[in-house]
């Protein structure tokens, strides 16, 4: 590709950015079309933002220089151009989706008002800068705010509203915190970690509806009848790829956009990257493997025929800061199969808890809670995927605190 054909990136989360700015690095400069009116930010870092330790100019991420600020309604593949809400046009010869994640939305009696096309007063989605801000200025000391989902997304809010002095409760449907990512000692110690701060939580429950009086929440209603009273409630159920231009425009989407090494889509002019993409029958949703889509593509693009993306092995790192402080990691395959090797490490009193499998000889996955200097180490073992020494001695070192990282 040469660096007078125009590049458009659709989407300014941190795959676009971070393709936009890489792409100006080696020549090139792209044309980032960003939906939200604020500054491109860290996503990730969310939950500070709401929990009062960073203000959002601080999650700032670096913008390229030709931002244009639209939604994109429409794709013409024919034409090879995009349309814009406001009636714009913009041409492209390659273009690039980066449309990340949408929340998922619990089927609720009540959690849309049907009237207004909007969520009940009180009722928040966790996963834009304007859902943080709103949720910022409702919440306060004492008020009553349920969180629903008791994953990354739902453990990081409710712990930054009980910061905020919110009386929190937390509603997982499953039988644990963090079930996609922990086994169950170290879901416990989150557990712990939030009970210390006065978060209720509440496991292998269902939330039935959303109560409203006058267009505001007042209260949630479980399956088992009981009723919990809320001024405010928090949709951390998760998020699926955002694919609507895509499926629109014909390309191949199953779960998520389908892409090949070169992050091309069914469309040799389109590429795909970030939440949105699904690679080999993965949707990974991490900042991971966004950022390496990002790299790949901005190599390929500027010509470097060699590069390709052969995937991810994702790390899940959760460092919740401050007085309470919470830190965490897994990867790979935390809970064994037959026949594994587990080795695991925990301090009651000091509240850590490190464990990994090995299978054959091979790291295969672990978590780790709280002191984390091994978590480097561990996780170049389990990415070289090298066996290990015969011995095992040098794995236990690794979980210790001489491992390094």
């Amino acid at each position: 590709m040469t660096s007078d054909e125009r590049v458009v990136v659709i989407g300014s989360g941190l795959a676009g950015v971070r393709l936009a700015r890489r792409l100006g690095e080696l020549g090139m400069p792209a044309t980032l079309i960003g939906e939200e009116e604020h500054t491109p930010y860290n996503r990730v870092l969310l939950a500070e933002v709401l929990a009062g330790r960073y203000a959002p100019e601080v999650i700032a991420l670096p913008a390229p220089a030709e931002l244009t600020r639209g939604r994109v309604v429409r794709i013409d593949r024919e034409m090879r151009a995009v349309h814009l809400a406001d009636g714009a046009e913009i041409a492209y010869d390659t273009l690039v989706l980066a449309t990340g994640s949408n929340p998922v939305l619990p089927p609720l009696r009540g959690l849309w008002d049907p009237e207004r096309h909007e969520f009940p007063d009180g009722v928040h989605a966790f996963r834009t800068m304007d859902d943080c801000l709103g949720l910022s200025k409702a919440v306060r000391p004492g008020v009553r705010a349920v969180v629903i989902g008791g994953g990354l997304l739902g453990v990081s809010a409710a712990r930054a509203l009980a910061l905020r002095g919110a009386q929190v409760v937390l509603a997982q449907q499953g039988e644990r915190l963090m079930e996609r990512q922990l086994d169950p000692s170290a879901s416990k110690l989150v557990r712990r970690h939030l009970a210390d701060l006065g978060v209720e939580v509440h496991t292998e429950t269902r939330v039935r509806a959303v109560r409203s009086v006058g267009g505001a929440v007042r209260s949630v209603s479980m399956a088992d009848g009981y009723a919990l009273d809320a001024d405010l409630v928090v949709i951390a159920c998760g998020v699926h790829p955002r694919v609507g231009l895509a499926q629109e425009a014909g390309l191949a989407v199953h779960k998520g956009v389908i892409v090949d090494e070169e992050l091309r889509t069914s469309d040799p002019h389109i590429h795909a990257i970030g939440d949105c993409v699904q690679f080999e029958g993965t949707v990974y949703g991490l900042a991971t493997p966004a950022l390496e889509q990002a790299d790949a593509l901005a190599e390929l693009l500027a010509g470097n025929a060699d590069s390709r993306y052969t995937g991810t092995r994702a790390l899940t790192r959760l460092t919740l800061a401050g007085q309470d402080f919470l830190d965490l990691a897994a990867f790979g395959e935390p809970e064994p199969q037959p026949g594994d090797d587990v080795i695991q490490l925990a301090d009651a009193t000091r509240g850590t808890y490190r464990k990994v499998v090995v299978r054959d000889d091979r790291l295969v996955g672990g978590v780790l809670v709280g002191e984390l200097g091994t978590v480097g180490a561990l996780a170049r073992a389990w990415e070289g995927a090298e066996p290990l020494p015969a011995n095992g001695a040098p794995l236990l070192h690794l979980l210790t605190n001489d491992g390094g990282s």
